[in-house]
């Protein structure tokens, strides 16, 4: 009698362990399934503010408050923009000083709590930029998705979508350059924004259905006089791109891909968010099983390389070593294996999807070379 209840309080104990490990695993593919727009992602570290001066903010001295370029800085109710490290203003071995070029809305006061964005700009291309446009609503296969139309006077339109964390206010950083070339430009909010429809699950799946909604944002560009497109895609968003010009059904108008910091691997990128909430190494691989069973995602043990015979043209990655959530190496190998179509700017000491941010002149030069010949 004693081993049969033995037996079944260890048989108790490892469906207990099961079940707590399978929620576990759960809970930790929420940090890429559940990340909300316009949220800072868990590998993204909180600073403090200690003061401010007339153009300076002093932060906590942290690898990302000595990230090189112009970012944007948010809090919670606030949002300023900050550039460089001022190296010849007095610092304090614990804080780093950098140029403070404007608070957008609430304060900064010390004490605040605050993290680096790669949002510069706060608002719609009219009220951030100046520029003219329209908001228009674009059919998709959920609902109505919300989009922002600049006008431009080429028939190459650009369609900008913004990734992991972010917002379509992250296609501000690029539009004022495109305007200034005359790209008409269309930033899309998808399934999962404000505005727009959720996914029937309620969940985001690391562009791999999310792709729909750019396909819808094709044809619109296409009813309304766009002859070619340029997909502009930042991490899922890159995701969303590469996947559109594979199978959308106007993917023939799709002549170029700009591709900033790609997930080109979501089980890489789900297991690196979910780690940096610190969830124990012996669950990632749970929490990649439990997304699969969640959102129906396929795994991608090939990836970055899989299917890389249809690549039909050319693309222009912008990523570095730098990034913690989609691992540059895998750009690094998807430019080795087709050097014919893809060419890969590095940019050093810049975080997920802020390649622009570390370095915008180059960044937009890079730009400029490579729509040139698509114009």
């Amino acid at each position: 009698m004693r081993t049969v209840k033995a037996t079944a309080a260890a048989v108790t104990a490892v469906t207990v362990a099961g079940a707590a490990a399978v929620a576990a695993g759960r809970l930790a593919s929420d940090a890429a399934l559940k990340a909300p727009p316009g949220r800072p992602l868990p590998t993204e570290p909180r600073l403090t503010v200690h003061g401010t001066a007339a153009g300076r903010v002093s932060l906590t001295r942290d690898l990302a408050a000595l990230r090189p370029g112009r970012y944007g800085l948010a809090g919670d109710g606030s949002h300023a923009v900050v550039g460089p490290v001022l190296n010849a203003a007095p610092h304090s071995a614990d804080t780093v000083v950098r140029r403070l070029e404007r608070v957008t809305h609430g304060t900064l006061e010390p004490g605040d709590r605050v993290w680096f964005t790669s949002n510069v700009h706060v608002g719609d291309p009219g009220t951030a930029l100046g520029l003219d446009h329209a908001d228009v609503d674009i059919p998709g296969e959920l609902g109505s998705l919300p989009a922002w139309f600049v006008p431009g006077a080429r028939d190459t339109w650009v369609i900008a979508v913004h990734g992991l964390g972010a917002t379509r206010e992250l296609a501000l950083n690029v539009m004022d350059f495109l305007h200034r070339h005359r790209f008409p430009v269309l930033a899309l909010a998808y399934r999962g924004d404000l505005g727009a429809p959720r996914s029937p699950d309620g969940l985001g799946h690391l562009g791999e259905t999310e792709w729909r909604d750019l396909d819808a944002a094709i044809r619109y560009a296409v009813r309304n006089g766009a002859r070619q497109i340029v997909l502009h895609g930042w991490s899922t968003g890159a995701t969303m791109a590469l996947r559109a010009a594979e199978h959308a059904g106007l993917r023939e108008r799709v002549s170029g891909l700009l591709l900033d910091s790609p997930v080109l691997s979501w089980e890489t990128t789900l297991r690196a968010l979910a780690a940096a909430r610190r969830t124990p190494g012996a669950l990632l691989p749970l929490a990649v099983r439990a997304a699969q069973g969640r959102t129906g995602l396929y795994g991608d043990r090939r990836a970055g390389l899989g299917r890389l015979d249809r690549l039909r043209v050319p693309a222009l990655v912008f990523h570095g070593p730098g990034d913690e959530v989609a691992p540059w190496q895998l750009s690094r190998r998807l430019a080795e294996a087709r050097p014919d179509l893809v060419a890969l700017h590095r940019v050093d000491h810049a975080p997920h999807g802020a390649m622009w941010n570390a370095d915008p002149q180059r960044y937009e030069e890079a730009m400029r070379r490579f729509l040139t010949p698509l114009m």
